[in-house]
C-alpha cells in the first residue's frame, strides 16, 4: 500500500507531455473528468494504468465538485516511467491525513474514500495545500515492458520442425493512424476472402475478432499504437467464419513522419513462422554458469509475463516433455468445486477456454483432481476425464497444482494410443507442476486484481450512464450496449410488465449487426426463459437446441433436392446456429422484490463465460434492473400526469359562424401540459357562445387544480342561464370555499352573439385580468373593457359587464400576464409593447395574429419563458367580394 508523502518529482523525472482541464461544480463533471483522463492516457499509449487512473480521478473529482462544491482542476503529467495526475479544488480544508496505522477515512463514507483508493492503487500519492487550493496527486508507474532480442536456433531433425501447409501464406496489412486499412496483399485476399478494394479504408476493428475482457490484456486500438506487439486473435472472413491467426505488429513511420502499423498474420497453427524465439541464457566462455532454476528449465527463459501466455507455454512444454498428443491446464474456482479450462493444445475446438468441469468426477481417488491419476485406457472407464470425451484420446495422466496445500488447478497430458503412461510419467509431470504452481497462482491473482480494477471502472461508468436517463427504451438499449461486446457476443433483454404477464423480448443486440435479425427471429420462435428470482447466472440451452434443429432441418431439405429460396437461406440458418452455439446464460432482473425481466447473454459456437465475467454481469444486472424499474415508474407517473392534465384542457374549439378563432397555450415547467393559465370557448345555447381566459396565482399542479374548478364551473353556470357578473360572483364563492387550497384568480369572461350583418356583439367582464385589446381595420388598438376586482380575495363582489360590437375586420386579442410580463433584465414587454405588436397585425387571420404575438414574446428575451402563457385571438372576417 502506498503511503502519502510530499511532492516527489525530481530532476531525473522529465515531464514529456501534459494535459489540463477544469470542470464546473456540477454532477456531470465527474463523468466528463473520467473521459478526459481515459482519452489522455490512451492517447499517450499508457493503457496499462488507465483503469486505475480513471477510478482515482472519479473519486477525487467527486470530492471536489460534489462534496466541496467547487470547480476541479485536473492535470495529467507524462514521464518516461509513469503518469502523475493532480486534482485541485478551491476549498482548502486543513485536514492532514493521519498516518501511523490510522485510516484516512471510514471506507463506508463516500467523502474521503478517494484517499483510501489512492493508498491502495497508487505508487505514490500526497496532498498539498495553498491558501486558495487543495491539491491531491497520485503517481502510477508503468510496468516494465520486455524488449525483444535476436536469436538463432540449433539444427534439429526434420521430424521436429514446425508443421505448416504446403503453401505458407503471410497476410500483410498496413494500418494508418486512425486504424483504417491502407494496404492489403494477395496472401491476405487468399486467407480471408476480401479483395483489396473491399477493405481499403475500413477499420481493422471491423474484421478483427478481438477478445474483450475488462481490465485484462491490451485492446486492439492500444495494440496498434505499441511499437511492437505479438499475439493471437481472430479475423472474420468473407464467408462469416472466424479464422484464428497469429499476428506480429510493427509500428513504423514514413518519410514525412506519419506513423502506421504493419501487421503480419498467419494461421494460428503456423505461428512458428512469426513467433519470436524465446531468449536462451548465454554464458561467456571462461565464466561460471549460474545455478539453473527448475522453473526456467520447464517454462524457458524469459517466462511469459501474462497468465494466458504462461498457461499456454505450460501445456505445450508438458505435451512435449511426455511426447503426448494433447495437453490441458485447468484452474480451480475459489470454492475448489469446479475447474475452468484455461489452456489446451492438440484438442478440438469444442474444448474451448472457460468451460467448467467438476473437481470430483467419481468416488475413487482417480475421479478426483486433487490427486495424481493415470488412466491407461479411457475406453474402459467412460467419463473418467469429461474434458476428453469424444476427442479420440485413449490414455491420460493428470496431476494437481497446489499452493500451500490448496488445490489451484490441474495439468494433464493425453495420447491417442492406450497404455502410453505409467506412474513414472506421473512423477515427472508432478515435479514440473510443483515447479510452476506458485508462478501460475501468482499470475492468476495478478489477473484477478486487474480484472477487479477494470470491473470497478466498468461499473462506475455503467452506473453513471444508467442514472442519466429515465427513458425505458433508452435504458434497455444501454443495458445491451454495455454488455456487448465487453461481456458477451450477443445480448437479449426480456421484460415482464406485471406479475401475470409473460416475458416479452424487448431488445436484441449482437456485435455483428448483420446477425441481429436472425438472432431476434430465433429467440422469438422459442419460449422465453422462466422468470426465476434466484440470483446468479443459470445456463439456458433452448436457443442452441432450437438453432441446431433449424440448421439440421434446412440441411435435410437441401439434401432432398429442394431449390430456390431455401437454398439461399441455408447460410443464414447456419450463421444463426453458430451465433448461439456457445454458452448462453440468463440473469434475473430483480427490483423491489419483483422479477421485472431477464438479461440473457450468449457466446458463439464452443465459447464459454469465465466465472469473473458472470459475477460482473450479475453486478451489472442488479444496477440495470433498478434503473429499468425506475424508468417504468417514471413513465407510468408521466402517463398519469399527462392524462390528468389533458383532462383540464378544452376538448376542442367549436366552429363559430362568421368568427375566426385561434388559441396558443404554453405551460411553464418541464413535463407540464397545463399550468395556472387557462382558456375555454364553448357553446351556451343557439347562436350564443361563451369564452374565457384566466390566470390562477402560481404555476404547476396546485394552480392546475384551481384551473379545472374554474373552467368546469364557468360552463355549468353559463348554461344555467346566468349572466356574466352572476357567473363570476358564484365562481368567486366556490374558490373561497376551497379554504387553504384556494388561490386568487384573474379572469376575462365574455359571451358572444354573431350577427347576420357579419358583426358580432360581445358582453365581457374583466376581473383583475389584463385588458382585452381591440384592433380595428384602420390599425388603431384600444382596450375593450374596464378593469374590475379579481376573484378569490373578497367575499362580496359587485361586477358589471360591458357590451362591445366587433365589426368585420376587427380583432379581439386576449392574453394572460405571461405575455405582458415577459422580461429581459430590467426591460418588460408590457401593455404598450403588446399594443405595438398588435398594430402590425392588420389584415391578418386570427391564427396569424396569435402566432405573431407568440413570436414577439419569444424573441423579446433569450431565456425560456418562466410563466404560463395563453393567447386567444378572435377576428370578424371581412365579407368576400361577390358575397
Amino acid at each position: 500500500m502506498a503511503e502519502p508523502g510530499v511532492d516527489t518529482r525530481t530532476r531525473s523525472s522529465v515531464i514529456t507531455a501534459r494535459a489540463a482541464a477544469t470542470f464546473d461544480p456540477v454532477g456531470r463533471s465527474v463523468a466528463t473528468a473520467r473521459a478526459f483522463v481515459r482519452d489522455t492516457l490512451q492517447g499517450w499509449g499508457y493503457a496499462e494504468v488507465v483503469d486505475d487512473a480513471v477510478v482515482l480521478t472519479s473519486e477525487l473529482v467527486t470530492n471536489a465538485v460534489v462534496h466541496a462544491g467547487t470547480a476541479a482542476d485536473v492535470l495529467c503529467l507524462r514521464s518516461e516511467d509513469g503518469v502523475r495526475v493532480e486534482v485541485a479544488d478551491r476549498y482548502p480544508e486543513r485536514e492532514i491525513p493521519l498516518q501511523g496505522g490510522r485510516t484516512v477515512a471510514h471506507p463506508d463514507r463516500e467523502n474521503g474514500r478517494g484517499l483510501l483508493l489512492c493508498a491502495a492503487l497508487a505508487t505514490r500519492w500526497g496532498v498539498d495545500y495553498t491558501p486558495t487550493h487543495k491539491r491531491v496527486w497520485f503517481q502510477l508507474d508503468l510496468p516494465e515492458r520486455t524488449i525483444g532480442t535476436r536469436s538463432a536456433g540449433p539444427v534439429v531433425p526434420d521430424a521436429l520442425l514446425p508443421v505448416t501447409d504446403s503453401r505458407v501464406r503471410v497476410a500483410v496489412a498496413q494500418i494508418d493512424r486512425g486504424g483504417a486499412i491502407t494496404a492489403w496483399n494477395e496472401d491476405a485476399e487468399e486467407l480471408f476472402g476480401y479483395g483489396s478494394e473491399q477493405v481499403t479504408g475500413k477499420p481493422l476493428g471491423d474484421l478483427a475478432a478481438w477478445p474483450h475482457t475488462p481490465g485484462i490484456g491490451t485492446g486492439l486500438v492500444e495494440a496498434l499504437r505499441l511499437s511492437r506487439w505479438e499475439g493471437s486473435y481472430g479475423i472474420r472472413c468473407a464467408d462469416g467464419r472466424v479464422i484464428p491467426v497469429y499476428a506480429s505488429h510493427l509500428r513504423v513511420r514514413d518519410a514525412e513522419g506519419e506513423p502506421s502499423t504493419v501487421c503480419l498474420l498467419v494461421r494460428e497453427y503456423e505461428r512458428a513462422v512469426l513467433q519470436t524465439p524465446q531468449r536462451q541464457p548465454v554464458s561467456d566462455a571462461g565464466t561460471e554458469s549460474r545455478t539453473t532454476d527448475p522453473f526456467e528449465v520447464f517454462i524457458g527463459s524469459p517466462a511469459p509475463e501474462d497468465l494466458d501466455g504462461l498457461l499456454q507455454r505450460t501445456v505445450e512444454r508438458a505435451r512435449d516433455m511426455l511426447d503426448g498428443d494433447s495437453a490441458f491446464l485447468l484452474l480451480a474456482t475459489d470454492d475448489e468445486t469446479e475447474l475452468e479450462v484455461r489452456a489446451t493444445t492438440g484438442l478440438p475446438s469444442a474444448r474451448q477456454r472457460f468451460a467448467r468441469v467438476p473437481v470430483e468426477t467419481g468416488a475413487s481417488r482417480y475421479g478426483s483432481a486433487r490427486m495424481p491419476a493415470v488412466h491407461e485406457d479411457l475406453a474402459a472407464v467412460p467419463g473418467a476425464v469429461p474434458l476428453l470425451e469424444g476427442t479420440g484420446m485413449r490414455s491420460v495422466v493428470t496431476v494437481p497444482l497446489k499452493v500451500e496445500g490448496r488445490l489451484t488447478g490441474s495439468l494433464g497430458v493425453a495420447a491417442e494410443s492406450a497404455n502410453r503412461y505409467s506412474n513414472e510419467e506421473a512423477l515427472r509431470l508432478q515435479f514440473a507442476a510443483d515447479r510452476i504452481a506458485l508462478a501460475v497462482e501468482s499470475a492468476r491473482l495478478g489477473e484477478l486484481e486487474r480484472l477487479r480494477r477494470g470491473s470497478l471502472s466498468f461499473l462506475v461508468e455503467a452506473s453513471d450512464l444508467l442514472a442519466g436517463t429515465l427513458d425505458r427504451d433508452q435504458t434497455l438499449a444501454l443495458m445491451a450496449q454495455m454488455t456487448v461486446p465487453t461481456l458477451a457476443t450477443w445480448c437479449a433483454v426480456y421484460t415482464i410488465a406485471d406479475q401475470v404477464s409473460d416475458p416479452y423480448l424487448s431488445y436484441v443486440l449482437h456485435e455483428d449487426e448483420d446477425r441481429i435479425d436472425g438472432l431476434k427471429a430465433l429467440l422469438s420462435s422459442i419460449a422465453p426463459p422462466d422468470p426465476v428470482p434466484t440470483p446468479g447466472a443459470r445456463v439456458w440451452s433452448a436457443p442452441a437446441e432450437a438453432a441446431h434443429r433449424a440448421a439440421l432441418s434446412t440441411s435435410m431439405r437441401e439434401l432432398g433436392g429442394t431449390s430456390g429460396p431455401l437454398s439461399s437461406g441455408i447460410d443464414a440458418t447456419l450463421a444463426t446456429a453458430a451465433v448461439v452455439g456457445g454458452e448462453t446464460v440468463v440473469l434475473p432482473l430483480v427490483a423491489r422484490n419483483r422479477v421485472i425481466g431477464m438479461l440473457t447473454l450468449g457466446k458463439p459456437s464452443d465459447d464459454h463465460f469465465r466465472q469473473e465475467i458472470l459475477e460482473l454481469a450479475e453486478d451489472l444486472s442488479r444496477r440495470a434492473a433498478l434503473a429499468l424499474d425506475n424508468a417504468r415508474l417514471y413513465s407510468e407517473r408521466v402517463a398519469i400526469s399527462q392524462s390528468l392534465q389533458r383532462s383540464l384542457l378544452p376538448p376542442g374549439l367549436p366552429d363559430i359562424p362568421g368568427v375566426e378563432v385561434d388559441v396558443i397555450y404554453r405551460a411553464a415547467g418541464e413535463g407540464n401540459e397545463v399550468g395556472g393559465d387557462f382558456y375555454d370557448l364553448f357553446p351556451i345555447r343557439d347562436n350564443a357562445y361563451g369564452f374565457a381566459i384566466g390566470d390562477v396565482c402560481g404555476t404547476g399542479p396546485e394552480a392546475a387544480a384551481v384551473t379545472g374548478l374554474a373552467r368546469h364551473a364557468l360552463r355549468l353556470l353559463a348554461r344555467e342561464g346566468f349572466g356574466g357578473p352572476a357567473v363570476l360572483e358564484r365562481l368567486n364563492a366556490a374558490i373561497l370555499d376551497e379554504g387553504a387550497r384556494s388561490r386568487f384568480l384573474t379572469l376575462l369572461y365574455g359571451e358572444m352573439w354573431p350577427q347576420e350583418d357579419g358583426s358580432a356583439i360581445l358582453k365581457v367582464v374583466c376581473a383583475g385580468h389584463p385588458l382585452p385589446l381591440r384592433l380595428r381595420q384602420d390599425g388603431t388598438v384600444v382596450p375593450a373593457a374596464d378593469p374590475q376586482p379579481l376573484l378569490g380575495v373578497l367575499d362580496d363582489l359587485e361586477l358589471y359587464e360591458q357590451t362591445i360590437t366587433l365589426d368585420p375586420g376587427d380583432v379581439l386579442l386576449c392574453v394572460t400576464d405571461g405575455v405582458t410580463e415577459r422580461r429581459e433584465g430590467t426591460r418588460m414587454l408590457g401593455d404598450d409593447g403588446l399594443i405595438e405588436v398588435l398594430k402590425t397585425c392588420t389584415g391578418l387571420t386570427a391564427g396569424a395574429v396569435a402566432a405573431r404575438v407568440l413570436r414577439a414574446v419569444e424573441r423579446f428575451a433569450q431565456e425560456p419563458a418562466s410563466d404560463d402563457m395563453a393567447i386567444l385571438a378572435m377576428r370578424i372576417p371581412e365579407p368576400r367580394h361577390g358575397d
